[in-house]
């Protein structure tokens, strides 16, 4: 008699799912088996590959959970898995399903997405609006769709005029103002409010000091790269004067953060920000008090104040932001992490700080979307908005 391997005796979706720990440190295992249900086995290879191959954490885990709303989609509205390579045709009711005039919804019930399929999405908790999508979630569903469809080494219609056309068409009927990630933007103001709460001799508050001191004068760092940042990035250098026009003035601390990796620089880059003054001072003590000399510098503290040796999650961060905002008597549903890097720029431009030194902070790649906030300061100061006051 032979004895069948355990391995070989696993049903496919408890084999999927052994296979998703591998991924563990990038994508949300606490849906593991969620994602394991959803995806194909293929998809988990294809994950597993890109991982190997070096991409970006944050990149993967946003593939990850787009391929698995493709893959439930399109099992809700064709009773398949996504074919690879897509048909043009399966591409365009994607489009038509998530992007439609709610104007015409309300004369013919059969623009835009079923219901039927709205229903299972939304039993599944993959799909939360009643309305259309926004243009820039789809866009960028399509876009890991075609990437999925390079690493697969099979080609895809996402160049092809007709689809490109409806995307143009469908973005004009949706007639869907463009929202800011933070209803509100976390200025040096609304920030002194949050450092305020953080004032007891609690670990927790040291560490919530530093973090929203360093993510905010760093440039307003992105939540994953506060999340992800390492002492070994953190590079001591000279005090540097508090007047820069005056050498003899009070000498300020200063360090700088080797960036690696983010949503805008490569890897290999020598990408560098800088921190001067109080938020190194802040920064040094919080590593001080947590005697943290290597690894993650922000990490989860329990309820008993022990310290965790594994980083922060970017949700925590986000999370942090939250608490503070609610402790100092601020709506939190009206900040996110991301109020953070709006919050630098705006102090920027408030302060006069030129445009090109400020994206040398922030590391925004794009002019037009950092100009926005310095184009919006202006916009509140000047007279063209007082005629009657």
């Amino acid at each position: 008699m032979t004895d069948r391997s355990p391995a070989l005796s696993r049903d496919p979706l408890t084999k999927r799912a052994l296979e998703l720990d591998a991924l563990a440190a990038i994508l949300p295992m606490d849906r593991r088996d969620r994602l394991a249900e959803i995806l194909t086995d293929d998809d988990v290879a294809t994950l597993k590959h890109l991982a190997k191959e070096g991409m970006g954490e944050n990149s993967l885990r946003a593939l990850a959970s787009d391929l698995a709303y493709l893959e439930a989609w399109a099992l809700a509205a064709t009773g398949s898995p996504l074919p690879w390579p897509a048909p043009e045709a399966l591409a365009l009711k994607f489009v038509a399903q998530h992007l439609w005039d709610p104007a015409r919804r309300e004369s013919d019930p059969s623009h835009g997405m079923p219901d039927r399929i709205a229903a299972v999405l939304r039993a599944d908790g993959l799909l939360r609006s009643d309305g259309p999508h926004a243009p820039a979630t789809v866009r960028r569903r399509l876009s890991s769709w075609a990437t999925l469809h390079h690493w697969k080494g099979v080609a895809g219609p996402f160049r092809s005029p007709a689809l490109r056309s409806a995307i143009r068409l469908a973005v004009r009927a949706t007639a869907r103002p463009r929202t800011r990630k933070s209803e509100k933007a976390v200025t040096a103001d609304v920030l002194e409010r949050l450092l305020a709460t953080c004032a007891s001799d609690r670990l927790a508050d040291a560490r919530d000091a530093a973090l929203l001191l360093v993510a905010f004068a760093s440039g307003g760092r992105r939540r994953s790269e506060v999340a992800g940042l390492r002492v070994e990035q953190l590079i001591a250098e000279a005090p540097v004067p508090a007047d820069p026009s005056d050498p003899e003035s009070t000498a300020l601390p200063c360090l700088s953060i080797r960036l690696g990796r983010t949503k805008t620089t490569a890897a290999d880059a020598d990408a560098r920000v800088f921190l001067v003054g109080r938020p190194v001072e802040v920064l040094r003590e919080w590593l001080s008090r947590a005697d943290i000399t290597k690894g993650p510098v922000f990490r989860a503290i329990d309820q008993w104040g022990g310290l965790d040796d594994k980083a922060l999650t970017p949700q925590s961060v986000n999370g942090i932001l939250k608490r503070r905002i609610a402790l100092a008597g601020l709506d939190p549903k009206a900040f996110s992490a991301h109020g953070l890097r709006a919050g630098y720029l705006t102090e920027a431009a408030r302060r006069g700080v030129s445009l090109q030194e400020a994206m040398q902070q922030s590391q925004h790649r794009s002019v037009q979307q950092a100009a926005s906030y310095y184009n919006e300061a202006e916009r509140r100061q000047g007279r063209a908005a007082r005629l009657i006051v």
